[in-house]
């Protein structure tokens, strides 16, 4: 998926289907998004039938839906987008109890673009949505980049500058260690607000020792830096070691734009919002 096939899903005045069985947590979700999201249409659904119908009168900029229905399996909700006309590119997202769990065991098919998992709360769900919909950049936000080819990093970093994030770029594990170490010290002049690492690095170290030193050594939470981890290894068993090993979330090679700078966008907000609530 690349990032121009994207550019029209991009709204001022989105239109957000939600697919939940509950009529409550339909209401609850279109109550948010519409204080969050101004000019959002919400188009509510209970069932698999009722999202066929609402996706056949007209098209939508992003779909929400939870696994469980009352007609059946959630996914086939992101089938029927794939198959509508002209919405082979939205975005469906899959708001799970278990989504963690579903990610870590890749349940996900190719129809679904990402999860959220619903404990982190409607108003998550809303920064989660809008990043979709109506990106905004995160002011001040710095990433410590991993990457050992220069001429991958150069473009990644490209993506990420066009969306005013800060990005310092290191070839190797031990160049971040080494910067992470003088930051703790008050030795750097950087902050940092999220690591994006691959998973396949040059030296003795890869991105999976990126993951547990900085959650073990350094003892970094995954709110207070967050870490994506770049991977093309579709091996279900080495993305649930990286998952289980700390990393917030994958972002799966090849890399698109659009899917990349969300991610980033939201663990950033994400970590933002908790620190916010820790001071009150």
């Amino acid at each position: 998926m690349h990032s121009q096939e994207l550019r029209h899903l991009i709204s001022d005045a989105p239109r957000v289907m939600v697919v939940d069985g509950s009529k409550m947590v339909r209401k609850m979700i279109a109550d948010v998004l519409k204080r969050e999201l101004p000019g959002v249409e919400v188009i509510g659904c209970a069932t698999i039938a009722e999202a066929r119908q609402a996706l056949e009168a007209g098209a939508v900029h992003l779909v929400t839906t939870s696994l469980a229905l009352p007609d059946g399996d959630g996914l086939e909700i992101a089938r029927s987008v794939r198959e509508t006309a002209g919405q082979a590119y939205v975005p469906v997202i899959v708001v799970s109890g278990d989504a963690q769990q579903h990610l870590v065991e890749r349940r996900f098919t190719e129809y679904v673009t990402d999860y959220f998992d619903k404990s982190l709360g409607h108003e998550a769900l809303a920064v989660f949505i809008r990043g979709y919909v109506q990106p905004q950049p995160v002011v001040g936000a710095t990433i410590l980049y991993i990457e050992d080819s220069r001429v991958v990093a150069e473009t990644t970093k490209r993506m990420l500058e066009r969306h005013d994030l800060q990005v310092v770029h290191v070839l190797k594990a031990e160049d971040a260690f080494a910067l992470l170490t003088a930051e703790s010290l008050g030795l750097s002049t950087h902050k940092f607000d999220l690591i994006l690492t691959d998973v396949t690095l040059k030296g003795e170290l890869s991105g999976v020792d990126v993951v547990q030193r900085v959650r073990v050594d350094f003892a970094y939470g995954k709110r207070r830096l967050p870490i994506l981890v770049m991977t093309g290894d579709s091996n279900r068993d080495n993305q649930a070691e990286l998952l289980q090993a700390g990393a917030n979330d994958l972002v799966l090679k090849p890399i698109a734009e659009r899917l990349l700078v969300t991610k980033v966008l939201f663990q950033l907000r994400l970590a933002r919002m908790d620190a916010s609530r820790a001071l009150v």
